[in-house]
């Protein structure tokens, strides 16, 4: 595989358009700052080819693939690989739930002689060749076909990402060996051998099924086809023998069928006879008819004097007059009553009434003269107390007074000083005045009490006579209302006669009642009796319509009961006649079909001879027979012919099956296989271990034991040791030496498209000292200079970069990383 052209944008670092052309670049550098892109530029071509690249831990790194704040990420990839040119195309994008997918993946086989510089930048879908894979599913066959390599071991012989440097020097001898197994295409031959394998399985199974058939294909010999040709002979004679018995059996059989239908009728005719009876008591049919029809005359009749009596009661209650007006009578007697007791007792309750006011009124005079004079008293007290504090006051100042000098209240000259009385009146004064207050306060408590229960009694007082005015007018009314009305007695016994009237109109409209349903019972029983004389005249009538065939005698209409029996003694003599006719008919029947049952055993005699199921139908089962012999001589004669060609078949699939078991069998110990795999081994290690020997100045070769890879330390003594005990510069160096090694002396060897035509190095060469550099520069030149591989290294060492021709150097801002080629 050989890279020609990459086109990405929106791709990790390349959020904008970015294009590489290795076209003419055999020996290329990818070279800039640290974190610059250069790493993404190999990402992208192994993102194109297998969706996967190795930083990303897998597929489930997708996202990786979108640049900062991105929703689409496009790859395409224009590569040769064993002579043709391919177009590998990816594009990813991020949904609106921020889920990253593959939306699109595309490999084309590119028509010969297209210019891959005009290619647009902008990794439109045109039809760039035939479609090999149109979608995510199908590109790994066909990435697998066009490359040659899955991407484990494209990763570690072609494109050598960081960290995966030494993969195919540390790789297990099984996993190397499957490398190699691609690199040669020496997996045709383990096809080859299971082709083979499959190819003897199938003609091994082809054999036992036409073994299968040839052992069923029994009794197809001479002997079987003359016994197959006499017996079609023998069906011929049973089917001439059985057509002419035929029609004898057919005559006699109608014959056995016509005299049984015959019996049969007979039978029909008698059943329908002696099946004729009268219904039960059909002679009281008409009588009930007649006491029906008396009972609903005799129950009408009743009705009738019920209704009369009903109407009668009626008018004489209307003529009693209204009931509702003596019961209000009556009611205003007792209300008149009622309230004249009531009236006196008003009466007496508005002069005690009026007797507790004017009680409660001169109370309350009383009471309020009482408060008057303890207000008096009141200020009494006060007035003394003032004089009492007064004469106090004076008394106090008495004390400082001397005979001749001046008042200090008056400044007069005091001429004698008045003595001082012993006690204080101001401690009396008080004492009057607290009862005083008492007083007054029980006072107006007194008067408020008096006064509340006077106008309590006031409102009694007026409710009281209220209600008297209300009796008396009552009372005036009922006067008038009553004026001219019967006395109480009279009113009561009018009342009675109403009551018992109404009685008398309840039992008779019961009895009104009774009497209607009386009479429906008996209308229905009138119904109920001529439904049933009309049933009999119908049960009759379809009686002698079923015996209208045999010729009945007439009926009298007018007695049901003579009818019938007029009808079941005709029936019986009929019947009587026939009895007397069945039995010869009955012989006839008998004779019929033993002609038949005779017929019948001889026919069966001849399908018996010939050993063949004579069924139902005679002429059916020899023409059966017949055709049956005529088939098995002409399968027996189709199975003889099957029998020669399977056999013939057979002998060409045991040839086939010992050819395809023979080239088996050589292939099946993979000695063929394994002798190649040990000489391109033998091959690579020799080149690796001549590369190794340059790069480390003579001091390590190396060699391989069973697969395994092992390093002669000559500045040890020769020592051996295992390539894991190599340190990180000498690991790199025996990596270098195997990656140029399988570059360089496998290609040759590659009988399939899986040829190394480049190898792109991403490792190390920060690690090497200046000498160990300049030999792997040395060596990477004259692997280019050969110009059948694409050599490219990506690196950040300026003496390295120096010396290769061409080199493309990555930049990266703020935005975007960008690629510029420069040198040649």
């Amino acid at each position: 595989m050989r890279p020609m052209r990459l086109d990405m944008a929106g791709f990790t670092v390349f959020r904008d358009d970015t294009t590489v052309d290795f076209t003419d670049a055999d020996f290329f550098a990818l070279i800039g700052p640290t974190g610059s892109g250069k790493s993404t530029v190999l990402d992208a071509i192994c993102f194109a080819l297998y969706g996967m690249v190795p930083r990303w831990g897998g597929a489930r790194g997708l996202a990786n693939a979108l640049a900062p704040s991105a929703t689409e990420a496009r790859v395409r990839l224009v590569f040769e690989s064993g002579g043709a040119r391919y177009v590998a195309t990816r594009v990813v994008r991020r949904d609106g739930r921020g889920n990253v997918k593959t939306a699109n993946a595309g490999l084309q086989l590119m028509p010969a002689g297209f210019d891959v510089t005009k290619l647009d930048t902008g990794l439109s879908p045109d039809d760039l060749g035939e479609v090999v894979a149109g979608t995510p599913a199908e590109m790994e066959q066909a990435v697998l076909e066009a490359v040659g390599l899955p991407y484990e071991q494209f990763t570690s012989c072609v494109v050598l990402p960081q960290g995966q440097f030494a993969d195919f020097l540390h790789a297990k001898p099984a996993t190397r060996q499957q490398i190699l197994v691609n690199l040669l295409g020496l997996g045709v031959y383990e096809d080859v051998q299971k082709k083979a394998t499959a190819r003897a399985a199938q003609a091994d199974a082809r054999l036992d099924a036409v073994d299968q058939v040839l052992a069923g294909l029994t009794g197809v010999d001479d002997e079987a086809l003359a016994e197959a040709e006499a017996r079609v002979d023998r069906m011929a004679e049973l089917a001439a023998a059985v057509t002419a018995a035929v029609p004898e059996l057919a005559a006699a059989r109608t014959t056995a069928r016509e005299a049984a239908a015959a019996l049969t009728a007979l039978d029909d005719e008698l059943s329908v006879l002696t099946g004729i009876r009268a219904p039960r008591g059909v002679a009281e049919v008409a009588r009930a008819v007649t006491a029906a029809r008396a009972d609903a005359e005799a129950a009408a009749t009743g009705v009738s004097l019920a209704e009369e009596r009903e109407e009668k009661l009626r008018g004489e209650l209307a003529g009693a007059g209204d009931e509702s007006a003596l019961r209000l009578q009556l009611r205003a007697y007792d209300d008149r009553d009622r309230l004249s007791a009531e009236a006196d007792t008003v009466r007496a309750a508005v002069r005690a009434a009026n007797d507790e006011h004017a009680t409660a009124v001169a109370a309350l005079a009383v009471a309020r003269a009482a408060a008057e004079q303890a207000e008096v008293d009141l200020e009494a007290a006060f007035r003394a107390h003032e004089e009492a504090k007064a004469t106090d006051l004076a008394v106090s100042l008495r004390v400082h007074l001397h005979a001749g000098a001046p008042c200090p209240v008056c400044e007069q000259p005091v001429a004698q000083v008045p003595a001082v009385p012993a006690d204080s009146a101001v401690a009396a004064a008080t004492a009057a005045g607290k009862a005083a207050r008492a007083a007054t306060k029980a006072a107006q408590t007194a008067v408020r009490q008096r006064d509340e229960a006077a106008r309590d009694l006031e409102r009694l007082l007026v409710q009281a006579r209220a209600r008297q005015e209300q009796v008396d007018s009552r009372l005036a009314e009922l006067d008038g209302q009553l004026a001219g009305a019967a006395e109480p007695a009279v009113l009561r016994r009018e009342l009675a006669e109403h009551a018992r009237l109404r009685r008398a109109l309840e039992e008779a409209a019961t009895a009104v009642r009774a009497g209607r349903e009386a009479a429906r019972q008996a209308r229905a029983g009138v119904d109920a009796a001529e439904e049933r004389l009309r049933a009999t005249w119908r049960a009759f009538d379809t009686s002698r319509d079923g015996l209208a065939r045999f010729g009945p005698p007439a009926t009298d209409r007018d007695d049901v009961a003579a009818a019938w029996a007029a009808l079941t003694g005709w029936a019986t003599t009929e019947a009587d006649r026939r009895r007397e006719d069945r039995a010869s008919r009955a012989v006839a029947v008998a004779e019929a079909e033993s002609v038949a049952d005779t017929v019948r055993r001889r026919i069966a005699g001849i399908f018996a001879d010939a050993d063949v199921p004579v069924g139902d139908d005679p002429v059916h089962a020899a023409t059966v027979a017949v055709e049956r012999a005529d088939a098995d001589l002409r399968r027996l004669r189709e199975r003889r012919e099957q029998a020669g060609t399977l056999r013939e078949q057979r002998a060409g699939h045991e040839r086939e099956a010992q050819v395809a078991r023979a080239l088996a069998g050589h292939l099946r110990a993979n000695n063929f296989e394994r002798w190649l795999l040990a000489e391109a081994l033998d091959l690579l290690v020799d080149g690796a271990s001549g590369i190794l020997q340059e790069l480390s100045s003579g001091q390590y070769e190396l060699v391989h034991d069973k697969g395994e890879f092992v390093v002669v330390d000559h500045h040890d003594a020769g020592l051996r040791r295992g390539v894991r005990t190599l340190s990180g510069g000498e690991t790199f160096q025996a990596s270098l030496a195997l990656a140029l090694a399988l570059s360089e002396q496998l290609a040759g060897m590659s009988t399939t498209a899986a040829s190394l035509e480049s190898i792109v190095l991403d490792e190390g060469f920060g690690t090497l000292d200046a000498a160990t550099l300049d030999t792997v520069a040395a060596t990477l030149e004259n692997l280019a200079a050969r110009g059948d591989r694409m050599v490219g290294v990506v690196t950040h060492v300026p003496a390295l970069a120096e010396r290769i021709p061409v080199r493309f150097e990555v930049r990266k801002d703020a935005r975007s990383a960008r690629i510029e080629r420069t040198g040649r």
